[in-house]
């Protein structure tokens, strides 16, 4: 059974900017997005058939709701991120805590090594695709690779909308992923093509949806409600796609993806 970290949207809001999709002026309907959360934690915990632990969240960390940015797991290991901007760093310790409590084996980046976790770092595999350039820095994929004896291969994210890996890529198999190819510079794109060789592209305007940004458990794909046309390609490709409407959530920068962490 697959193992989910979430954390529920208590405190959940739009306080600052730091991505093109935040603009406090707009804010966020908390009513809703708990609604909102609690219909992707039933989808998981239902159809999906996982199992979601919760993490506690925390008044004055609004995105801790996001736990896909707490770190990076491996198997019973877990390196926490190093966040960029000083507004999300606060979550740092709350995170290590979790993990150290239920028995991980913490590692810790050097100070000034800027990661944030499994935004960032994705596996296909036995290979890690780690992106860089608006919030995580190349330095760390050598350090990484370092501490988890791993093949990492660095891709830079080109387009600002796109600040993380998992908002442009999701892992489906050894060699298959979604991604949205504009997303990347022309080296990472040429990556892409040599390591997936069974890509499902993902349309622009359901690129702009997140549909990237999703949850994939054995045959099953959980993703923002409205992306067409990369449901029916997953479809196509064999895949039970469930589809959640995480609009609130979108106006922070984040979906189904960025709102779990992968446990195993």
């Amino acid at each position: 059974m697959a193992r989910i970290l979430m954390c529920p949207p208590d405190y959940f809001g739009i306080e600052y900017e730091i991505n093109p999709w935040m603009d406090r002026r707009k804010g966020a309907d908390r009513e809703r997005a708990m609604a909102q959360w609690e219909a992707l934690y039933a989808t998981l915990t239902g159809p999906v058939g996982a199992n979601v632990e919760l993490l506690d969240p925390v008044q004055g960390l609004p995105d801790m709701v996001f736990t896909a940015n707490a770190g990076l797991v491996a198997g019973k290991q877990f390196i926490p991120s190093r966040f960029r901007y000083p507004v999300r760093a606060g979550e740092e310790p709350f995170f290590r805590r979790w993990f150290e409590t239920h028995g991980y084996e913490v590692l810790s980046l050097p100070e000034g090594c800027i990661f944030e976790g499994a935004g960032d770092a994705l596996a296909c595999g036995a290979t890690l695709y780690a992106g860089y350039h608006f919030r995580s820095h190349v330095s760390s994929h050598r350090e990484l690779s370092r501490l988890l004896g791993a093949r990492v291969l660095s891709l830079e994210l080109s387009d600002p909308r796109f600040y993380h890996l998992d908002t442009c890529f999701c892992p489906l198999g050894t060699d298959s992923a979604i991604y949205y190819p504009d997303a990347f510079d022309r080296y990472a794109r040429q990556v892409l093509s040599d390591g997936i060789r069974q890509p499902v592209l993902a349309p622009s305007e359901d690129a702009a949806r997140f549909g990237c940004n999703a949850v994939v458990v054995d045959r099953h794909v959980v993703l923002n409600a409205g992306c067409t046309a990369l449901r029916n390609r997953l479809q196509e490709a064999g895949y039970t796609v469930h589809e959640v409407d995480l609009s609130e959530f979108l106006k922070s920068g984040g979906a189904a993806k960025c709102l779990t962490l992968r446990l195993d």
